[in-house]
């Protein structure tokens, strides 16, 4: 039995194609968070003063929000993680979820194909988003959701608020962030 000029396929893939994909993963990941800034910088207690008006605090919340985003993104889930301890169930369908969004939003190459069909990514955005809040919502944790994302906002906007714009540095654009 010979199997001169047959090209040998794999009905599987190997440990190799693993590890690719779990290497693109850790990059993806790290490009996320590369857009997070220093959490010295964010706490600076020098940088922290009473606003003068309401314009500058509205002011300092868009310019401090734009610069800490993905900060500001980690503080408000880290205190929804938090508030679902007390919800085993919530936790796992939140972890489940998280998980859903990492390999069909985030960590997705190629166009998501299913019957066929190439999905966009807005149809996706939109389905796990609705699917994230009512798998949460039927999880009977509204209540504490509800609180931990208003404690989330809260503290965001506080930080925010308190916090001057004159000494972020913008790499992008290597200038100083200030405030209009």
């Amino acid at each position: 039995m010979t199997n001169y000029g047959t090209i040998p396929t794999s009905s599987s893939a190997g440990p190799s194609a693993n590890i690719e994909y779990l290497s693109r993963a850790k990059e993806r990941i790290k490009e996320g968070l590369a857009d997070r800034r220093p959490w010295k910088l964010m706490f600076n207690i020098r940088s922290f003063n009473f606003p003068g008006n309401i314009s500058d605090a509205i002011s300092r919340v868009r310019s401090n929000v734009a610069y800490f985003t993905m900060n500001y993104a980690m503080i408000v889930l880290f205190i929804l993680f938090l508030s679902l301890l007390w919800h085993p169930v919530s936790l796992i369908v939140f972890a489940a979820m998280m998980a859903a969004w990492l390999f069909l939003y985030f960590l997705r190459d190629e166009p998501l194909v299913v019957f066929r069909r190439t999905v966009d990514d807005r149809v996706v955005l939109i389905v796990l988003g609705v699917l994230t809040i009512v798998f949460l919502l039927l999880t009977d944790a509204t209540p504490n959701i509800l609180w931990s994302l208003l404690i989330g906002a809260v503290v965001v906007l506080v930080h925010a608020s308190f916090r001057r714009t004159d000494d972020l540095y913008d790499e992008e654009s290597t200038g100083l962030i200030s405030s209009p």
